[in-house]
């Protein structure tokens, strides 16, 4: 392809001459400078064009000759760049669907729990730079659903605090409470409270159950006998909880006061408003191996109890005085009961004591073991560290021991059991007697 460089000079523009009214004059005869684009005019235009079309003639005919060394047909190339410009779309399109989707999932996240926030009050464009801004800045759900919780009123507790210094005896009172929120569907609750202080919570004291109602008044008072000195390190609990029959107790909320921020010189009596009670753990209470064996023509059961291990610490030098009670049930009322000799100062007791019980074959689906693990107080009432129940109405490992002792008549079978809490146990042999 060649280009015309070369133009087509301009001719010289003369004007015309003049004539006088005589005819012509020759001095009066006027001629034009002839306007001629020179050469030198137009040298850096003409060359800066020619400069640039011989480049891109270059590199055309580079690229060209590139593509004939390829040993491939036209069509074969003209393949490969559909491919390629097809996978070149695809990535687009997959890059824009998971933005457009990451932009979906953020405005839903931002609806509370009925579906709708204040935002949707609001204007369109409004809304959506305010969701652009929280996704940026703004709250998690969970974090939402804290501070509802942080500010949802539970309800008020009014105690009572007096210390008396000679005989280090801390009594509390538990006058009454107001305004709490219902847990039960018919817009009331059932509630009590639980008294303890911590880290021992060797002490645990329950006021009774006030039936239906919103704002109990308790006036109970619970004594604690701690030596001033040690209570600079210590926190009184006041848990409200709901009273359950049939199921697990639900806390309503609770008041923690640390000791050392306390000025116990005069009684204290105040109203505190209850806070959301901590999602703790479950405590673990240490396990038990039982062995089970049962005879049925002489319609004998024998329980021994073996061993006991990783016990919780109820004393406070960090030990018990453990010992094991067993009841026999049946239909809700108790049958027998045995215990155990007291194994001092251990959290890991080896027992190996066996209790015979008679009980005929017809009456085995009826029965069940209570096992309960408690700490041996000289002064004041023993405490539970944990209980179990075994037999055939009752689930998991100990509904299987019961089977497995069924299944091999005359053959002791051992088996290790994790201690629960006892008013959950007592909750659940409520519940079996209800069904009857």
């Amino acid at each position: 392809m060649k280009w015309n460089l070369f133009k087509k000079k301009p001719e010289a523009m003369v004007g015309p001459e003049p004539t006088g009214p005589g005819g012509t004059h020759p001095s009066h005869t006027m001629t034009m400078a002839p306007a001629v684009s020179t050469p030198a005019d137009n040298s850096t235009e003409s060359e800066g064009t020619v400069n640039k079309n011989d480049v891109f003639e270059e590199i055309k005919s580079k690229f060209l000759n590139e593509i004939d060394k390829i040993p491939l047909p036209p069509w074969a190339l003209i393949a490969i760049a559909v491919v390629a410009a097809l996978l070149i779309l695809t990535c687009c399109f997959c890059i824009i669907k998971k933005c457009c989707c990451k932009k979906k999932k953020n405005k839903k996240g931002k609806k509370g729990k009925d579906g709708f926030n204040m935002k949707n009050m609001q204007g369109g464009d409004k809304q959506q730079d305010d969701d652009d801004e929280e996704g940026e800045t703004g709250l998690t759900e969970e974090e939402k659903e804290e501070e509802e919780k942080e500010v949802e009123k539970l309800g008020k507790l009014q105690y009572s605090l007096d210390y008396d210094f000679q005989d280090n005896k801390l009594t509390v009172g538990i006058l009454q409470c107001a305004d709490l929120i219902s847990m039960d569907s018919g817009g009331t609750s059932d509630p009590y409270v639980k008294v303890f202080i911590l880290p021992d919570k060797k002490k645990k004291y329950d006021t009774k159950v006030h039936k239906k109602t919103l704002n109990p008044v308790f006036n109970e008072s619970f004594v604690f006998k701690i030596p001033y000195q040690e209570l600079g390190g210590k926190t009184l609990v006041m848990s409200v909880y709901d009273y359950d029959r049939f199921s697990k107790h639900d806390i309503i909320g609770e008041v923690k006061l640390p000791m050392n921020t306390l000025d116990l010189g005069q009684p204290i009596e105040e109203w505190r408003d209850l806070d959301s009670a901590e999602k703790e753990e479950p405590e673990k209470l240490g396990d038990i191996c039982i062995s089970l064996r049962y005879v049925p023509t002489a319609g004998k059961l024998t329980v021994c109890i073996l061993e006991a291990k990783n016990l919780k610490k109820m004393d406070v030098g960090g030990l018990s005085d453990p010992y094991v009670k067993i009841q026999l049930l049946q239909n809700g009322k108790r049958l027998k009961k045995k215990k155990t000799t007291v194994k001092k100062n251990t959290l890991n007791p080896y027992y190996n004591e066996s209790f015979s019980f008679e009980i005929p074959l017809e009456q085995m689906q009826k029965i069940i073991v209570v096992v309960t693990v408690f700490d041996y107080d000289k002064i004041g009432k023993n405490d539970a560290i944990g209980k179990i129940f075994i037999g055939s109405k009752a689930s998991g490992t100990s509904q299987k021991h019961w089977s497995d002792m069924l299944a091999n008549p005359r053959r002791p079978i051992a088996q290790w059991h994790p201690l629960q809490q006892e008013e959950d146990i007592d909750a659940a042999l409520a519940a079996l007697n209800a069904k009857k």
